[in-house]
């Protein structure tokens, strides 16, 4: 079996010591933030050893400083002597400050700024390796366990990836839209169970208010148009290079009907999508 060499990389806080974590146990040799000139050398050793470990990962981001720049020209030098691919790991400014701020720990390029300033001047100067990049998976909205099973099929299953990931996020409009969503749906037109005694004080993962919200035609024929325009745009976004979708399904309180609908539009989904990740998410449904 060919060895494989990957080059994890990506913005400060998206992931990328998790996944080089989930690489070591899938018996890959990783190493991390070693001195760019190295890396050929490094790789070239390991690529020829007679290990059981046969593939090699390397972590490069932001802390390797100005010899960063050098990279492009190492990359296009390496590429005639060696196959490697890039994972880059991403995610939104939002989700990348509150992880900042959870870990009470300062931005590589900011240590005594604003985690903000550092984060802008990270994408600028990472820039050239988003290009580069063969996979892409953006972590805003994954659990590290949802990220495991992207590397997984992307890496150590070598499965096709087409670099989407689909989250269906229910959200009562009383609270807000999501700030991250790219596409919005109102279903506050179906049924509410809401005004139902027996239904109000469940939501739309409970059985029976399913089938009161779904028993309305107009219900049915809206998830159906839904999923059909769906299954148009999601080729379009791959094709266009987009990363991370969040459809956003909303009703007033983000309990009853914006649940079944997020619920159901995820159920089909699955059926009809295999070669993407799917989520589905409740913002407001304990509130």
């Amino acid at each position: 079996m060919k060895k494989r060499f990957v080059i994890v990389t990506g913005m400060s806080g998206a992931g990328k010591s998790t996944v080089l974590r989930f690489l070591e146990d899938a018996q890959y040799f990783c190493a991390d933030n070693l001195p760019i000139q190295l890396i050929p050398k490094f790789v070239e050793l390991l690529m020829q050893a007679n290990d059981e470990k046969k593939n090699v990962a390397v972590g490069i981001d932001i802390r390797s400083g100005q010899a960063l720049r050098e990279l492009a020209d190492i990359l296009d030098k390496m590429q005639d002597k060696m196959c490697y691919e890039i994972l880059y790991l991403d995610a939104n400014d939002e989700a990348l400050i509150k992880r900042f701020k959870e870990t009470r720990r300062s931005h590589p390029l900011t240590p005594e700024g604003a985690v903000d300033d550092g984060i802008k001047m990270e994408r600028r100067e990472l820039e050239f390796l988003k290009k580069r990049a063969d996979y892409i998976i953006d972590t805003s909205h994954l659990l590290t366990r949802e990220l495991k099973e992207q590397v997984e099929k992307i890496i150590v299953g070598d499965s096709t990836f087409k670099n989407l990931y689909v989250t269906v996020m229910s959200f009562g409009f009383k609270y807000g839209i999501p700030i991250d969503a790219d596409l919005i749906f109102d279903v506050r037109f179906m049924p509410n169970p809401y005004y139902i005694e027996e239904l109000r004080y469940k939501t739309g993962n409970d059985r029976d208010v399913q089938d009161y919200v779904m028993s309305s035609e107009v219900s049915q024929i809206f998830i159906d148009k839904m999923e059909d325009m769906l299954d148009f745009l999601i080729p379009n976004y791959i094709k266009e290079g987009k990363t991370q979708l969040v459809i956003g399904v909303g009703c007033t309180g983000g309990k009853h009907r914006s649940v079944t609908i997020a619920n159901k539009i995820y159920e089909r989904m699955q059926q009809t999508n295999k070669d993407i990740g799917i989520k589905v998410a409740h913002r407001d449904i304990t509130r």
